[in-house]
């Protein structure tokens, strides 16, 4: 066996794979959590699909700032405030609180399975 070819593989599924892994010091909830949060006015609902699927359909609560954007528009979020993370799938949510978490944002919440989990 060619151990140079299996750790090359072993490099490349880490990087496929990384963006998915959950991040650091930020907390999973479910929707249910999010529902409980809903009317806490400090708490900022951030969904960070594109305009087309937001437009289709979203949560009243949340705004919405794209994943693609979320690192130049960072600054319209609070720090020092709780930001709730939710996507279609939470895929694309866990990305994002990467990149509020290297924005020095620390009261991260992300929503485990976005979307697609919540019950009406």
């Amino acid at each position: 066996m060619n151990w140079g070819i299996v750790f090359i593989v072993l490099i490349v599924l880490y990087f496929m794979i990384k963006p998915s892994l959950p991040v650091k010091g930020v907390l999973n909830i479910t929707t249910s959590d999010v529902k409980a949060k809903l009317k806490d006015r400090d708490i900022q609902f951030v969904d960070v699909r594109t305009p087309h699927e937001y437009s289709e359909y979203h949560k009243k609560s949340f705004m919405n700032i794209p994943l693609e954007q979320l690192a130049n528009r960072y600054h319209e979020l609070d720090k020092e405030k709780e930001v709730v993370l939710i996507c279609q799938s939470g895929m694309r949510s866990i990305r994002a609180s990467r990149i509020l978490k290297q924005k020095g944002f620390n009261n991260i919440y992300h929503v485990k399975g976005g979307l697609s989990t919540w019950v009406k």
